[in-house]
């Protein structure tokens, strides 16, 4: 595939492996993740998961109650609660988790204020049409590094199915939300608001062009038929046998295939809650005068 592009050589290390503990939710198919420092207790949560029953409009915590047991169970301290990108699949709980474990800070990607624009006028939501994203306590700069306990970590850029789009790189390893898949799934879609088959054909490129040894962590596995759920591979891996996007594979053909199967594709069951959700940090509508809390649903537009 060429020489490592150098802007993102620096972001591997090898010789640095989190300890990753992922946990799968059957009825979004997403994956969850506690990243942990080796040499101490400290720890990242990315991509929390609120459970949402769509017919009867009730949440529920099971989902992230399992992490939050996690957590406690080993004694660990949360740095940093992590959303990939503004999901459509699932309701994130970085709200409830955080209010749980007394810590963590609620971070995305920057361009999360090009997602809110949008989106607020789906909603007709004026605090999303601002695209200030005050929700979140950090906002991830492209090429950003932080630290999970005495690890450092990079947030890259990867858009394409989603403009707010952030892989995370820690150590070894690689978390790379739903740009790219276990490489029998393939990629992405990218025909979301804002999305773009050529913008993320170049965001997964930039992602295979971390070392091959690097571990990947997919956000989401929808396993063919008489597959278990799986959610870790490696750049190597993804480069040989990736079905959408392996090595050989050129933009026009990636981008030919991605725009006729996204033609196919019906909206996730789950994007209207999810997405005038997730844009605000996970945090649920307030109240109305009678105690409840309401979502939109806009009529004919979608």
């Amino acid at each position: 595939m060429g020489a490592i592009d150098t802007t993102i050589d620096h972001a591997v290390d090898l010789n640095l492996k989190p300890e990753v503990t992922g946990f799968f939710d059957p009825d979004t198919f997403t994956i969850s993740y506690v990243v942990k420092d080796p040499n101490s207790n400290h720890c990242a949560i990315i991509d929390p998961v609120l459970d949402y029953d769509a017919a009867s409009g009730r949440t529920a915590t099971t989902s992230a109650d399992k992490l939050i047991s996690f957590v406690r169970d080993n004694d660990l301290e949360v740095d940093w609660i992590i959303e990939t990108h503004a999901h459509a699949d699932h309701l994130s709980a970085a709200p409830y988790v955080r209010e749980q474990l007394g810590g963590g800070r609620i971070a995305i990607g920057k361009p999360i204020g090009t997602v809110q624009k949008v989106f607020g006028k789906v909603f007709n939501d004026a605090k999303a049409l601002s695209g200030k994203a005050d929700e979140f306590d950090h906002l991830f700069e492209d090429g950003e590094e932080y630290r999970i306990g005495a690890m450092r970590a990079v947030a890259l850029h990867t858009p394409g199915h989603t403009p707010a789009c952030m892989t995370h790189v820690v150590g070894d390893a690689a978390f790379v939300g739903d740009t790219i898949f276990m490489p029998d799934v393939g990629t992405a879609r990218a025909d979301f608001p804002g999305g773009d088959a050529k913008t993320l054909y170049r965001s997964v490129k930039r992602i295979l062009a971390l070392p091959e040894q690097t571990r990947v962590f997919v956000c989401h596995d929808y396993p063919p038929e008489g597959r278990e759920p799986a959610w870790e591979t490696t750049v190597g891996e993804q480069r040989r046998a990736n079905i959408h996007v392996k090595d050989g594979i050129g933009e026009d053909e990636f981008v030919k295939m991605r725009e006729a199967r996204d033609a196919t594709l019906s909206l996730p069951r789950l994007i209207i809650p999810s997405i005038q959700v997730n844009i605000h940090a996970g945090q649920l509508p307030q109240a109305e005068d009678n105690g409840v809390r309401y979502l939109k649903v806009p009529l004919d537009l979608l």
